[in-house]
């Protein structure tokens, strides 16, 4: 067997993952994307549309159009920021609640099976090899090295 990298490693699972929540997703008619985004909005004070990119990892284009599609269902509704006219929160109403639910309780249930089926110990590895790779590639440890 050839021997794999460590980003094709990454990327062929985070594929599979989003495949599987894809296909979730689907039977509720949404996407893993909305999923996403309704999981990151602050349930009782909304959050900014400024906020909700960087919380996905998404850029703004991405996300607007998310929200667009969003809005059309009645899920999110766009209100001015009390605070800060210039800004809008996003909030959910009734329905992107109950969408909520349903999203939280497949990531619920994912993390369960793999809790179940990986030991605390390597999934503790797991987490801190994540965390090193995030820090080397947030803190140019990799390609711009001093």
């Amino acid at each position: 067997m050839k021997d794999k990298t460590i980003d094709y490693v990454l990327r062929t699972t985070w594929l599979a993952v989003s495949k599987m929540y894809n296909e979730e997703a689907q039977k509720f008619e949404s996407t893993m994307a909305t999923g996403l985004a309704l999981l990151n909005i602050d349930q009782e004070k909304g959050t900014p549309s400024t906020a909700l990119g960087p919380k996905m990892g998404m850029e703004a284009t991405s996300l607007s159009r998310i929200l667009k599609t969003m809005e059309k269902r009645g899920l999110i509704e766009r209100r001015a920021n009390p605070e800060d006219g210039r800004s809008v929160l996003i909030h959910l109403t009734e329905f992107g609640r109950e969408k909520r639910a349903y999203s939280k309780e497949k990531v619920l249930t994912f993390n369960e099976a793999i809790r179940n089926n990986i030991s605390e110990e390597k999934l503790n590895h797991f987490y801190e090899v994540a965390e090193l790779i995030n820090d080397m590639i947030t803190n140019k440890k990799i390609y711009n090295q001093t």
